[in-house]
Parts: structure tokens; sequence; C-alpha cells
């Protein structure tokens, strides 16, 4: 049999599309076995996602060009929430995004700058703390600083901070739930 230069370029491009569709698992969907603990996954964009004590779940990624883009879905829901921009910015993400859930609160860590993702400080870093039914943050953005390290909560009081220690001084912010983020503070060690 022979075949033609046209031919050859058909079939060469059919047996492409048929390897990535067959390597990608085609357009299939996650089903739950009977017997398995099996959810459907993740959405493949988040950067960081997390569990929370009731079964929901929390996933932002870093959206190139626009900013923080917040998702979440409710206990046993395989749907999630529409996109939400927490922070507006066109500058570049840093390798870094945290959250952390403090029972049905979350918070989370994020950073932009130029060269950011190459070790260069970020110009941009944001605190958010979500909480309720997640469709409302609240966000503080600090400028020229070196990022949060760290966040923790209160048990008396639940109020959370999020800190940067230096060996001269801590950095502090601190969020309560009736009145929102509180101006940064700097603290001598």
């Amino acid at each position: 049999m022979r075949v033609r230069g046209h031919q050859v370029l058909i079939l060469t491009c059919a047996a492409a599309l048929l390897g990535a569709t067959a390597a990608c698992g085609g357009a299939g969907t996650a089903t739950k076995r009977p017997g398995t603990a099996r959810t459907a996954p993740s959405h493949a964009r988040f950067d960081a996602e997390i569990s929370l004590p009731d079964g929901r779940r929390v996933g932002m990624y870093y959206a190139t060009g626009r900013g923080l883009v917040e998702q979440h879905r409710g206990t046993g829901s395989a749907a999630w929430s529409t996109p939400h921009l927490l922070h507006r910015t066109t500058s570049d993400p840093c390798q870094s995004l945290r959250l952390k859930a403090f029972g049905t609160t979350v918070a989370a860590i994020a950073n932009w700058g130029v060269y950011c993702a190459d070790g260069e400080p970020p110009t941009e870093s944001l605190a958010a703390v979500g909480t309720g039914n997640l469709s409302e943050w609240d966000t503080d953005v600090t400028p020229d600083f070196d990022g949060w390290d760290a966040v923790k909560a209160s048990e008396e009081t639940g109020e959370l901070s999020f800190t940067n220690g230096s060996v001269e001084s801590v950095t502090r912010l601190r969020w309560r739930r009736t009145e929102g983020f509180s101006d940064v503070e700097e603290i001598p060690r």
C-alpha cells in the first residue's frame, strides 16, 4: 500500500490526537465507587487548597494579570462556587500561597512583586480572612513588605495574628471578627 504525503500528515495528526486523549484520561468524570472514601478531584489550577472541619473546601490560585482568585464548595457538594477575585493586581506572584483553617475561619497569605518568584522580596503582601459562608473576605495589603511568615489564632479571643519576625522586631497585623484588620504594628524584641 502506497501512502501519499497528505495521507501521512492526516495519519500523524490522528495518532497524536488519539494519544493525547488517552494520556489525559479523555473527557471522563470522577465517580465515587461504593465502599471507597474517594471524592471528586480538586481543580488542578488551585495553587493552594484546604479542608475545613465541617467538610467544606477552599481553593485559591494566582490568575496571571488579574490577581488572587478564591473558590469554595459546601459539605458533600461537588460544585465549586463562582470564582471570586480577592485581590486585583498585575504584579508577578511569589512562590508561596498559604491557607490555614481555624475551625470554620480561613486565613490566607499571598505575595506579589517583580521577580518575586525568583527570590526578590514582594512589593504587595496580602492577608485575607474568610468566615461564615465564605462569600465575603476581609483583606489587607501591606506594600513593600517582606511578606507574612505565619498566622496564628488566640484561643481566648479568636483573634488572628499575621506575623513576620526579624532579629530586631516582629511585625504584626491583627484581625478580629468584629473589627476586621488593625494597623500594622512593629514590636521590638
